[in-house]
């Protein structure tokens, strides 16, 4: 490498040939066309379908905050935009629900040490439920505290997580709980407002 790096400085230091001898000419039909270099295309960043069901809104947002891949060329922060996109458009609740959603994710680092082992991650819903203690919030709450259509939803499943160790597969399985604290306005899409830290929901 030290000898092309030399042969190449010295052809740039140098120019030309001052020896009286010309190259010669490449033949056209001789010539190597240039092919410019291709750029692999941006894997596509995942994306949480709006609805105005408030459960398919909560089981869609589940998927989301629980589905992701280090193969696929994304980090964590595809993840939470696709989440942050569908949260309060007014934004007050903006960085409080994304850094809710950094304690459900790897940090950036976890996550190029879990590429080495292909790790994957997924979700099996169990139940989808409104919990009592929403309705005591409901009560407890000031007038114009909450938006309108507010509502909770207390998710319980089993994540997975799989990965290649030493060339053999890998796999296991945690039962999680949390809950989902959403708005679903009369005729307009559900939005997410918040996240409860990971099996410590609302029951």
């Amino acid at each position: 490498m030290l000898t092309l790096i030399g042969i190449g400085a010295y052809g740039l230091i140098t120019g030309p040939r001052q020896d009286g001898q010309e190259a010669p000419p490449v033949a056209p039909e001789t010539a190597v066309p240039t092919v410019p270099p291709t750029t692999a295309p941006r894997p596509e960043a995942p994306s949480i379908i709006p609805t105005r069901n408030a459960e398919t809104f909560a089981r869609r947002v589940a998927t989301g905050l629980f589905t992701w891949d280090t193969t696929l060329g994304l980090y964590p922060l595809d993840y939470t935009a696709a989440l942050v996109n569908v949260g309060d458009p007014s934004g007050i609740e903006q960085a409080g629900l994304a850094s809710d959603i950094a304690g459900y994710l790897p940090t950036r680092d976890a996550w190029v040490q879990l590429r080495k082992y292909e790790t994957s991650q997924r979700i099996d819903i169990d139940t989808v439920n409104i919990p009592v203690e929403w309705s005591e919030a409901i009560a407890q709450a000031r007038p114009g505290q909450l938006p309108p259509g507010a509502t909770a939803y207390t998710v319980t499943g089993t994540r997975h997580r799989d990965g290649v160790w030493d060339g053999a597969e890998q796999a296991m399985s945690e039962q999680v709980s949390f809950t989902i604290f959403m708005a679903c306005p009369r005729g307009d899409d559900c939005y997410l407002l918040r996240l409860s830290q990971l099996n410590n929901p609302l029951m």
